[in-house]
């Protein structure tokens, strides 16, 4: 209990028991002790009833003030039966460390994140008592916070500020100490802005910037000279929300920061605007640098990397010196076709298409920068044609592609494709490669997977248990396919729970962890199904019963209510 002291009283000071404790006795003898032999015992005595003295003597401190209320969460409920649902995923935990084998019991904090997205797109308010267990999770698992957070709502950042575990909540959300004017409120626009923190305007300008792309452009403007060149920075890349041909000219303006870093990000967003005179002035120096050769046999494509970087280059965000170990002329030449709008290629290479393009043979080893810079401005311009062609088909050797070097290329090229062409091309990926190289590739598409790519999935996952492989290697794409599995493929797994005759050469109890895995992967897709019939039930009552709330979490989820 805070207080402050009472009015000394007699006895012993409390400082001359401690200088006595600490010197000894037999050196100091506080008043009114006895000395010799019991006077260590008298000491102790003395300071026992001082104690009691001391804390009976406090005056009552002041009473806190008592907190806001909470702010009301104007979404719908969630109904009964998803309420008991997220109480169990919320109290499950994973189990002891260590070992191979999972069981074949659903791993229902893995479910979690998939429930969260589902209940966020309808809309739905957390329940409060479920507040407290919502906000330990997102704790113990950056990867859930921010659909934790959007679920939780205004109440979650009432409770972090009373609850110092749960700061995470305020760092996580710009801006979660504040309330943002409303858009009409032009003047407390203006004020949160020229007088905010950090944190403020940023989260100011992102809400802005989302909902008034030029009116969050024209409030930057307005202050760019003053703002320190991290801020700029900063600030600069919230404009990628909704980034358009009305930010050129703010952008061009830009170009002569005198920051390095300023000016390399205003470069890049000019460079995603295809009709920029940035973008002109890249297809110009990059058009330059390759052309169609006729002279020996069949087409082919030469290349002329430039020879120098010059100031006008380093205006458009041209880095002039290269890494180590990469030559100057291959750095600034995948610099400019990177930069470059791809729909300037097929005028210049005789109106082929981006697949004739880039099916042309390439001179003097300067294909693989050549096609490693086109794939770069695929993924930076989203060209599905592009990306396409640089693909290649996925029953090529390797699946390579003619560009793309690496699976984490292949991956950004797909994310460039329409959903369903996404799907398609991972399908016949596996289809052709199976399983151990798809696992990067599976996690651009999207989710639920598209029938085919599902079909593709469950197929390679049998051959390989027939083939008798080491089941282990494939747990990372099993756990992915009980997340993103569409579950109308469950019945498909029906006729592989039977444990399969192991071959001579398969790994010692291979057919068990199979038939157990798909038994799992089977198990939780129909939970799966259950989970969104339970967040989209329009009534609240079902005949699942589930863990009813803690008596903390009730507790809490009163003084949500309560609170004055």
């Amino acid at each position: 209990m805070n207080g402050t002291p009472a009015p000394a009283s007699p006895g012993p000071a409390w400082e001359d028991l401690v200088t006595a404790a600490l010197l000894g006795t037999d050196r100091r003898t506080p008043p009114g002790a006895v000395t010799g032999r019991n006077a260590p015992a008298a000491l102790l005595d003395a300071a026992a009833a001082e104690t009691v003295r001391r804390r009976a003597g406090l005056r009552p401190g002041r009473a806190a003030p008592r907190p806001e209320p909470a702010p009301e969460d104007p979404r719908p409920a969630l109904p009964a039966a998803a309420a008991r649902r997220l109480a169990l995923l919320l109290a499950d935990r994973p189990g002891p460390g260590g070992g191979g084998r999972r069981g074949a019991a659903p791993d229902l904090m893995e479910l979690l994140p998939q429930w969260l997205a589902t209940a966020n797109a309808r809309g739905y308010a957390a329940p409060a008592e479920a507040l407290p267990a919502l906000l330990d999770a997102a704790r113990g698992r950056t990867d859930l916070r921010p659909a934790a957070l959007e679920f939780a709502g205004p109440r979650a950042l009432w409770l972090a500020r009373l609850n110092q575990d749960w700061r995470f909540a305020l760092r996580a959300t710009p801006g979660a100490g504040t309330s943002l004017p409303d858009p009409r409120d032009t003047d407390g626009i203006s004020r949160l802005w020229q007088e905010g923190l950090f944190a403020e305007r940023v989260a100011l300008l992102a809400a802005l910037r989302a909902r008034d792309p030029d009116a969050a452009r024209e409030l930057l403007a307005g202050s760019w000279p003053t703002e320190r060149a991290e801020d700029r920075l900063m600030f600069l890349d919230s404009l990628r929300t909704g980034l358009g041909p009305r930010d050129e000219p703010f952008l061009e303006q830009a170009l002569a920061d005198r920051s390095r870093n300023v000016r390399a990000t205003a470069a890049e967003l000019l460079s995603a605007l295809p009709g920029s005179a940035l973008a002109a002035r890249m297809a110009v120096r990059a058009v330059a640098c390759v052309a169609v050769d006729h002279t020996e046999g069949p087409p082919r494509l030469v290349v002329e990397a430039p020879h120098a970087c010059d100031a006008a280059m380093e205006r458009d965000g041209v880095a002039p010196t290269a890494p180590s170990g990469r030559g100057e002329r291959s750095w600034w030449l995948g610099q400019l076709v990177e930069a470059a709008p791809l729909t300037a290629w097929p005028a210049r290479l005789g109106g082929r298409t981006p697949a004739e393009i880039v099916a042309l043979p390439v001179a003097d080893d300067w294909r693989s920068e050549l096609h490693a810079a086109w794939c770069r401005a695929a993924v930076r311009q989203r060209d599905a044609d592009w990306s396409r062609a640089l693909l290649g088909v996925p029953s090529a050797p390797e699946a390579g592609g003619p560009g793309a070097v690496s699976l984490a290329e292949r991956a950004k090229l797909l994310g460039a494709l329409p959903p369903g062409d996404r799907a398609e091309w991972v399908a016949g990926f596996i289809a052709a490669h199976g399983l151990s190289e798809a696992f990067q590739l599976l996690g651009v598409c999207a989710v639920p997977w598209a029938p085919p790519l599902g079909r593709a999935v469950v197929d390679a996952l049998n051959i390989a248990r027939d083939a008798g492989s080491y089941p282990w290697s494939f747990s990372g794409v099993m756990g992915l396919a009980e997340r993103c599995l569409d579950p109308a493929e469950a019945g498909r797994l029906d006729a592989l729970l039977a444990i399969p005759d192991e071959p001579e050469d398969a790994s010692p109890g291979a057919g068990g962890y199979w038939a157990e895995a798909f038994q799992r992967l089977g198990t939780t897709l129909r939970l799966r199904a259950v989970m969104a019939e339970e967040l989209g039930a329009a009534r609240t009552g079902t005949a699942w019963t589930g863990a009813r709330p803690s008596a903390t979490g009730t507790r809490i989820g009163t003084a949500l209510d309560e609170a004055p």
